[in-house]
């Protein structure tokens, strides 16, 4: 026995010193890159390239610069949330003409996309921005296609999303494709297909030589699910350092998903400076009636939180709901990006590029916060985490359906609004607006004539007028404005509403 006790511990030590001296002699190659002509070496045409970054933050200027003008790379199709701004990122290869398909879900504030998009120059599929994190993770993750509820009812599931128009942009000469609908537990939801890259760009803050990343505060966004999905995965960083360096619990995109690496050599900007307190804006100006008007409903706005909660608010009125919180109200603030736990806008030259929200505005962490990627953070909302959504509307329908994203001749994108409506049974969604457009025409209608966000999906309207809630598909005035009457809503409202028996006026 004796023996045997001695032969066994014999072999375990032969093991063990050989891995130790095959460790040692068989070092992983490095996968950095010293210039750019090599990170984008076969890179050809007819490909998908899917594109990390969320507005300005994260996005892999260095490799999309050195991209622009390259004959081989033509007739590209990108995806990505959207194309940056004119002159910048994506944008650059629409102007030349590589990029001749866009699947995004926002065009934002770029005039270069949303003019080739108006004048039949390249095609757009319009996909909500939560549905566009998960395809791609679904199509790194190996599953062709998953049921999803975003944009029940709406046009991307009756296949009328514009893809191509004409030159005038009057006539749309291609659409999207109808979605297939299924019921799970009395729920109906779209399928959606997965998305394959041949090549991935992406942003890190820091990569090691092996290819491990790590993204830092905002910037993860899309960057970690672009960079698991693509058959070449191409990370360009702001440092590059020696395997060990980035702790094995903090490496958001593992080196497995990653063939080259580059030295990150474009600055980092910034697309819309905000500051506490507003020091952007003059504080001496006075305040106009419109000014008046969204101040008023934002207070009343306030009134939604409840402590403890979490919430989503939307640009525009929305985020500035929290600038009237009482004091003993604690609320955690979510953004689509990647952030949960939003603090205050930073004061003057305090503001961080890897720092924004959803709004692409500079902004602070409250202590407590955590960041992730954008695949997770519409998991939350898909999966009903939030308690409450605050939204701007178009147009709200009287049995609550939200049209927020698109106009006859201007359709913007979706971006995730889509998704932050898709469960309304677990996130209470509040809609804010002023009650008559700039032409004095209702916003709260019997049926939406512009494209809807979502059905059935709002609970309550908050405007300049009056509070209504939407209860059994009918709508119900249950707060008025002590500045205007009764006879004045109805003459501004085309839907039919019930009055509250306990009717009582706004209260801020």
């Amino acid at each position: 026995m004796l023996s045997l006790i001695k032969a066994s511990t014999t072999t375990t030590t032969t093991r063990t010193a050989f891995f130790i001296r095959l460790l040692s002699t068989t070092q992983p190659k490095t996968k950095v890159v010293s210039s750019t002509d090599e990170a984008i070496a076969g890179i050809g045409s007819n490909i998908t390239l899917l594109s990390g970054g969320f507005g300005l933050s994260g996005v892999p200027d260095t490799v999309i610069n050195a991209m622009v003008n390259h004959p081989e790379i033509t007739n590209v199709t990108a995806v990505s949330n959207n194309a940056g701004l004119d002159g910048r990122g994506l944008s650059q290869l629409l102007v030349t003409g590589q990029i001749t398909k866009m699947i995004s879900s926002y065009i934002g504030g770029n005039r270069t996309f949303e003019k080739l998009y108006l004048t039949g120059q390249i095609d757009l599929e319009l996909t909500p921005q939560g549905n566009l994190a998960e395809r791609v993770r679904a199509g790194a993750a190996g599953i062709p296609a998953f049921y999803s509820p975003a944009g029940v009812g709406t046009w991307l599931e009756e296949g009328k999303l514009p893809v191509r128009y004409d030159e005038t942009g009057e006539k749309v000469l291609k659409t999207s494709e109808p979605r297939e609908v299924r019921e799970f537990n009395g729920r109906k939801f779209l399928l959606e297909p997965a998305i394959n890259g041949d090549v991935a760009v992406v942003k890190a803050y820091k990569a090691d030589t092996l290819g491990n990343c790590w993204f830092r505060g905002a910037a993860r966004n899309f960057n970690s699910v672009m960079g698991r999905n693509a058959k070449l995965t191409i990370v360009e960083a702001e440092h590059i350092v020696e395997p060990g360096e980035i702790q094995p619990e903090d490496v958001h995109l593992p080196a497995i998903y990653v063939d080259r690496v580059i030295q990150s050599t474009t600055p980092k900007d910034i697309e819309i400076f905000k500051y506490s307190e507003d020091e952007s804006a003059p504080q001496d100006k006075p305040k106009l009636d419109a000014d008046l008007k969204r101040e008023k409903i934002v207070k009343r706005a306030a009134q939604e939180f409840t402590d403890g909660s979490f919430a989503n608010l939307g640009i525009g009125m929305p985020t500035l709901a929290p600038n009237y919180l009482p004091k003993d109200i604690h609320v955690t603030l979510q953004s689509e990006n990647g952030i949960l736990g939003l603090g205050p806008y930073p004061k003057k030259g305090e503001e961080d590029p890897d720092l924004i929200n959803a709004g692409k505005e500079t902004v602070t962490l409250a202590p407590g916060a955590s960041l992730f990627g954008s695949e997770e953070s519409f998991g939350m909302i898909r999966g009903g985490k939030i308690d409450l959504t605050i939204l701007g509307g178009l147009q709200v329908s009287a049995r609550g359906d939200l049209a927020n994203w698109g106009l006859p001749g201007r359709v913007k994108g979706m971006g995730g609004a889509m998704d932050l409506v898709s469960n309304p049974a677990a996130t209470r969604v509040v809609v804010v607006m002023e009650h008559v457009d700039k032409k004095g025409r209702p916003k709260i209608l019997e049926e939406c004539k512009f494209p809807l966000t979502g059905k059935e999906c709002v609970s309550r309207i908050i405007t300049d007028l009056g509070v209504f809630d939407v209860v059994d598909g009918k709508l119900v005035l249950i707060e008025i404005d002590p500045d205007t009457t009764l006879e004045e809503i109805k003459s501004k409202t085309e839907a039919a509403f019930e009055v509250s028996p306990n009717l009582k006026p706004v209260q801020i």
